[in-house]
C-alpha cells in the first residue's frame, strides 16, 4: 500500500480582476495560488523484506532430550533392587533368558562374577553362557517370525545357542532350526557351528564341492566325511563316519556322493583319489575402500545389471562407452539406468568395449564363503566363448543370473556364455580391514 500526494493549484487557468466593471490585465498568471492535497492510493503487490509476519508459523522445538536406551532387564524384574534381583536368580524363579539380563545388571552395580557365584550359586562360566545365550536368542527372534522355533529353546536353550554365538545371524536360524528338528544336544550343536565356521575353509578338498555351504546339514556332514578319509577302508570306523555324514546330509548331491562312498565307491574311487587334484581357480576377489575411488588415478565406468532381472539387460547395457572433449565427458551409445565407477585395476583396465558389472544381492549365491552382503561381478562379454576349463562364465538360470565353470559348461555342450569373469568386488566395510585388499582362490 503506497499513499501519493500531489498538490493542484486552486485558480482557473486565467485571473481576471476588474476595475469599475472593465476587465484589466486580461491575462495574468495566478499569485499566490492555494493549493489543493489530492491523495491516491495505488496496490502495490510488493513483499516486505525482513519483516516478521502476524502469525509467524509455530517454531519446532529441535532439542531432542537425552533417551537412554530401553532396559535389556523384562519390565517384571525392573523395580527390584540388588538384593530382590539377587532372590530371582538364586532360585531360577524365572524361564532362563528372563533373569539372564539381571546378571548384567547386577555387573553394572558394581557386583563380580564371583561375588554372584557365591550369592547365587550361578558360575562364572554359567553366568557367560545365559547372557551370549540370551543375545543368540534375541538376534533370531528379531530375524525370524517363528515363534515355536524360539519356544523350542525356552527350557535348557542358553547351552545349544552359546555354541552357534560365532555364527551371522542368517546362519544361527538355519542352524537353531536343525539343532531343534534333529534334537541336538550342546555337543552336537558345538561340531555343527564348527562345520558351518570351517567349510569355506577347506575349499580345495576332495568332496568339497559335493557339498552345499548354505545348508547346515550339508556342512556338518562335509565335516563327517573328512573324518571318514583319517581311516582305513573298509574299516568300522570308516563306515560309521560315513553313516554319521548321510545322515546329516540334506543336498540330493551330497547324499549321493555319500552313499556311493559307504555302498558303491570302493577301492576304484579310493585309486581315483589318489591321482586326483583339485585346483582352485584364481579369480581376484577386492574389497573396495572407502574413498579409493576419488584417489585413483584412473578409473572404468561400466553399465550395472541386476543378477535377478535375467540375461536381457546383459544383452542390452551399452557396450561402446567413450571420453572426449577436454573435460573428457563420457558418453554412451544409449541411455542406461545404473553405472559403477571402479579404479582401474589391473583386471579391469584392459578391458574393452563388453564391459559390464553385475549386481548380486547376496555374496552366498557366489561365493562359498558368503558374508551376507552384495557384491559386483565385472564381467567381458567379449569373451562370451568358453575355452577357459579353468575359468568362470556368466550364464542365465532358472532364478537369474550365476557362475559355472567353463569345464562344468562343456560336459554340458554349452559353448557360449554371457561373457568371461575378471573380476569381484565387495562394498566397503569399516569393520573388515583385513578385507579390503584381499585376493582369494575362489572355486
Amino acid at each position: 500500500m503506497v499513499s501519493l500526494t500531489a498538490t493542484i493549484l486552486k485558480s482557473s487557468l486565467f485571473t481576471q480582476s476588474t476595475t469599475h466593471g472593465f476587465p484589466t490585465n486580461p491575462i495574468t498568471r495566478p499569485v499566490n495560488p492555494a493549493p489543493h492535497t489530492l491523495t491516491v492510493t495505488a496496490n502495490v503487490s510488493r513483499k516486505p523484506q525482513n519483516m516478521i509476519p502476524k502469525n509467524p508459523p509455530a517454531r519446532q522445538n529441535l532439542y531432542q532430550p537425552f533417551r537412554p536406551p530401553s532396559s535389556p532387564v523384562p519390565p517384571q524384574f525392573r523395580s527390584l533392587d540388588s538384593a530382590g534381583k539377587i532372590e530371582i536368580l538364586a532360585g531360577r524363579l524365572a524361564l532362563w533368558f528372563e533373569y539372564a539380563p539381571l546378571i548384567s545388571s547386577l555387573y553394572a552395580e558394581g557386583l563380580t562374577p564371583p561375588n554372584i557365584e557365591e550369592l547365587t550359586g550361578i558360575s562364572s562360566i554359567e553366568q557367560n553362557r545365559l547372557i551370549v545365550g540370551t543375545k543368540v536368542r534375541d538376534s533370531i527372534a528379531q530375524s525370524l517370525h517363528e515363534p515355536e522355533l524360539i519356544a523350542a529353546f525356552d527350557t535348557g536353550g542358553a547351552e545349544l545357542l552359546y555354541e552357534i554365538r560365532l555364527l551371522s545371524t542368517t546362519q544361527r536360524v538355519a542352524a537353531a532350526t536343525y539343532i531343534i528338528d534333529r534334537s541336538f544336544d550342546s555337543k552336537k550343536a558345538q561340531d555343527l557351528a564348527r562345520a558351518i565356521k570351517d567349510y569355506p575353509s577347506r575349499r580345495g578338498d576332495v568332496g568339497w564341492v559335493d557339498f552345499d555351504y548354505n545348508l547346515p546339514g550339508d556342512c556338518l556332514a562335509f565335516l563327517y566325511y573328512r573324518q571318514s578319509r583319517e581311516n582305513k577302508n573298509p574299516s568300522e570306523q570308516r563306515t560309521s563316519m560315513l553313516q554319521l555324514a548321510l545322515d546329516a546330509a540334506e543336498s540330493e548331491k551330497a547324499k549321493k556322493k555319500l552313499e556311493k562312498e559307504l555302498h558303491g565307491g570302493g577301492e576304484e574311487e579310493e585309486e581315483k583319489v589318489k591321482v586326483e587334484e583339485v585346483k582352485a581357480v584364481t579369480i581376484p576377489v577386492v574389497r573396495l575402500k572407502f574413498g579409493e575411488v576419488a584417489g585413483a588415478s584412473s578409473v572404468v565406468v561400466l553399465p550395472v545389471c541386476k543378477a535377478e532381472e535375467g540375461e536381457r539387460n546383459v544383452v542390452e547395457a551399452p557396450r561402446e562407452i567413450n571420453a572426449g572433449g577436454e573435460f573428457k565427458v563420457v558418453e554412451a551409445e544409449r541411455g542406461w539406468k545404473r553405472w559403477v565407477v571402479l579404479p582401474s585395476w589391473k583386471p579391469v583396465a584392459a578391458i574393452g568395449r563388453g564391459g559390464v558389472a553385475v549386481s548380486f544381492r547376496d555374496d552366498r549365491k557366489v561365493l562359498p564363503d558368503g558374508k551376507e552382503e552384495p557384491l559386483l561381478v565385472v564381467v567381458d562379454r567379449e569373451r562370451s566363448a568358453v575355452e577357459a576349463d579353468d575359468g568362470y562364465y556368466l550364464v542365465a538360470g532358472e532364478s537369474g543370473l550365476k557362475l559355472k565353470k567353463g569345464s562344468v559348461l562343456k560336459e554340458g555342450s554349452v559353448g557360449e556364455s554371457l561373457g568371461m569373469v575378471l573380476l569381484v568386488v565387495r562394498p566397503p566395510r569399516e569393520d573388515d580391514d583385513d578385507w579390503q585388499t584381499s585376493h582369494e582362490n575362489w572355486e
